[in-house]
């Protein structure tokens, strides 16, 4: 079903190719704004896109959703699989739910907002690129390798919407050969659970805004508190070194 530039499809028991296929068709016939309801695990969706699409689904998308995009504005209802933003160049993902591992793989650009809990190695090989300063949030807590080999851009840990109370607001080795961007955390987290080479502060006034600015739209996107998540006060980890295994090689 389609309307002006909407496009209305329905996912059930179509292979992720063959959906995929439908998507892109539509694209070339000019449609912009999509609704893809009964999604349940279709992989690739609005891969490679270029351009400012729009994407409401219903449902749980497969691995790789929005990889390479450049623009798009995506919100899902439910949860999402793994690699979600993979290499992201651009636009908004917006879950209300749980995430994947290694959401926003090797992003350096665009925005990722997580409602709850995420997996493993989330923010892995992040960076900036040019003027762009890619940014995830996440409102739950995080698994192992948070911002492993994180080159720039931005991490916000929140750990209050999670469906683990007892667990540790993030996993082993948090920033493990980081030497880049920031990671901000909600509250305080443990020197044990950093990876080598870091450390952890209070934040700045400096970074506060920077907190406010980007709180406030993740509270706007999600219908959350915007003043209750910013009550608490933040931690800020960062790499001592741009260059953390540089004593590591010596040449011969």
């Amino acid at each position: 079903m389609t309307k002006n530039n909407q496009a209305v499809l329905d996912a059930t028991d179509i292979y992720y190719k063959q959906f995929n296929e439908q998507i892109r068709a539509l694209v070339r016939e000019g449609k912009t704004e999509f609704i893809l309801n009964n999604v349940n695990g279709q992989r690739y969706i609005a891969t490679g896109l270029e351009g400012e699409y729009k994407f409401v689904i219903n449902g749980v998308p497969g691995q790789d959703l929005a990889a390479f995009t450049r623009g798009s504005i995506i919100r899902v209802n439910g949860n999402v699989q793994d690699g979600v933003g993979n290499t992201m160049d651009d636009g908004k993902i917006v879950v209300d739910g749980m995430g994947g591992d290694v959401v926003g793989y090797a992003m350096r650009g665009g925005k990722i907002y997580i409602r709850t809990d995420v997996g493993y190695r989330v923010g892995i090989h992040m960076k900036s690129y040019l003027d762009k300063q890619p940014t995830i949030v996440i409102g739950g807590k995080a698994g192992d390798f948070l911002g492993e080999y994180m080159a720039g851009g931005i991490i916000l840990l929140l750990g209050m919407f999670s469906d683990k109370p007892d667990a540790p607001i993030t996993g082993r080795s948090l920033g493990t050969g980081m030497h880049g961007g920031v990671i901000y955390i909600r509250g305080e987290v443990p020197e044990h659970q950093l990876g080598p080479g870091l450390r952890s502060r209070p934040v700045d006034t400096a970074d506060m805004k920077v907190l406010e600015e980007i709180v406030r739209d993740y509270a706007d996107e999600l219908g959350l508190d915007a003043e209750e998540i910013l009550s608490e006060s933040f931690t800020k980890v960062r790499p001592f070194s741009h260059r953390p295994y540089g004593n590591m090689y010596v040449p011969t």
